[in-house]
């Protein structure tokens, strides 16, 4: 029987469904017999993945004959030439099954997708066989967001679906279920389902969703920066805070339900006082809500995350940290130097440019900071570096140290300006205004910077 719309409708069809180069179909092979001819790379990657499918696989490495393709749902050929692959796909026809010729699209009656798996939740991915690597590239970015645990919360579904159907009768109340189970498996992505989770799903505790705190580092900047957990966590919030320095590219990355809150904290200027933030991400988490604090960096490194973990444990809300790359090495991956150098700088140590008061700290070890054989990074220091600088060199520092001042590090708009320690306060005034700045002193920081133009680097202008 075919489908022969009205003519209405095969006007409305293209609006509806743009054209397909194929129909993505899942084909249910368990126990099934499956014919793989052939002994290349292709037809071994091809009889491993059709066996992880449940099938019953017949490898052919030498040679095969019609009757090898007898009961037969599938078969998989990599031919010598084309005389052996009509004859291989007419024979496999006159079985009744259905040809899939390795690196031969055109002779296919079926192809094989670059897949992400989650089992059950499987995602095929199809160029029609036009862009391998870019469908490979695809891939790889849907792998970067979709939590390894998807596939516990998929079983759960499964096996949940019969007792669902035992103990709610009307298709509404089974949706209104299905959809809390789904809210629950994105705010708990990080652990697999257990029998609270059930019993709360069945008894409708949607207010019972466990609320919790994750501090989460934004890295220097660029987005491509972010980690693989980052980006996962991002996908599981409900509401985020983030501060001044998370790059703007960065929120593209969440959920896009999430609630966006900014909570800026800036020097010298306007700022949430961290006792409000403190307050505000513990009443959420008590509210039921998966909240991301994003800091920029990493969240251990000057980003005040002991007040927030302390607030956190004294309210009783879970609170966890997934870290990121730090300001000092997105700087000096977009330098194009290491921090460490064998026989110039076996020690890293992170300062910060100004305390609470926005002034310059009082218990900087000034020893330490003279010391030749260290890279010294100093975080936040556009009201200070004057008097940084001027300490250093008078506690023993040698005033042609080299020096480095970075302005929004891995951003399109980086800037940067480079001299001795002696001299780089006055060159960093140069920098834009407002653009968040670190400064890299140290024998690594020789001739090794580029003034001119932005250094090519991971992410920054792609």
């Amino acid at each position: 029987m075919t489908f022969d719309p009205p003519e209405a409708d095969r006007v409305a069809a293209p609006a509806r469904i743009a054209r397909l180069a194929n129909l993505p179909l899942f084909h249910r092979l368990a126990g099934r017999k499956v014919v793989v001819s052939g002994a290349s790379e292709g037809a071994l990657w091809k009889a491993e993945l059709l066996a992880a499918a449940g099938a019953e696989v017949l490898h052919l490495a030498d040679g095969w004959s019609e009757s090898d393709f007898v009961d037969a749902a599938l078969v998989v050929g990599s031919p010598a030439d084309r005389a052996e692959a009509d004859a291989m796909i007419a024979a496999a026809h006159r079985a009744g099954a259905l040809v899939n010729m390795i690196d031969q699209t055109e002779l296919c009656d079926v192809t094989f997708g670059t897949i992400v798996n989650r089992s059950p939740v499987v995602v095929a991915i199809s160029t029609d066989g036009a862009a391998p690597m870019l469908g490979q590239s695809i891939r790889t970015r849907i792998e970067s967001v979709l939590p390894p645990l998807l596939s516990a919360w998929a079983s759960a579904a499964r096996a949940l679906r019969p007792m669902l159907k035992q103990k709610v009768d009307d298709f509404q109340g089974r949706r209104r279920f299905w959809e809390r189970f789904v809210d629950r498996a994105w705010a708990n992505m990080d652990r697999a389902p257990d029998e609270d989770d059930r019993d709360a799903l069945f008894a409708g505790q949607v207010g019972e969703l466990r609320g919790r705190v994750i501090l989460v580092g934004a890295g220097p900047g660029d987005p491509e920066l972010l980690t693989l957990k980052a980006v996962r966590t991002l996908q599981l919030a409900t509401v985020i805070l983030y501060d001044n320095l998370v790059g703007p590219g960065v929120l593209e990355m969440a959920r896009r339900e999430a609630k966006r809150i900014p909570v800026g904290k800036s020097g010298r200027g306007p700022s949430c006082k961290q006792s409000e933030i403190n307050a505000q991400i513990v009443t959420l988490a008590l509210a039921g809500e998966t909240v991301v604090r994003l800091k920029g960096g990493d969240p251990l490194v000057f980003g005040r995350a002991t007040d927030e973990i302390d607030a956190c444990r004294a309210a009783g809300v879970e609170i966890s940290i997934v870290p990121g790359i730090s300001a000092a090495q997105g700087a000096a991956a977009a330098l194009g130097f290491s921090l460490t150098e064998r026989n110039a700088a076996r020690r890293i140590q992170f300062v910060t440019g100004h305390g609470a008061d926005g002034e310059m700290p009082r218990d900087i070890d000034w020893a330490a900071i003279a010391d030749p054989a260290v890279t010294t990074i100093v975080y936040m220091p556009r009201g200070t570096l004057a008097q940084f600088s001027a300490s250093a060199i008078a506690a023993g520092l040698a005033a042609d140290t080299p020096a480095v001042a970075i302005a929004s590090a891995t951003l399109p708009g980086q800037a940067q300006v480079s001299s001795s320690i002696g001299a780089i306060a006055e060159l960093a005034t140069q920098l834009p205004a407002g653009a968040p700045v670190l400064v890299i002193v140290g024998q690594v920081a020789r001739d090794r910077t580029v003034v001119e133009s932005l250094v090519t680097h991971t992410g920054a202008n792609a």
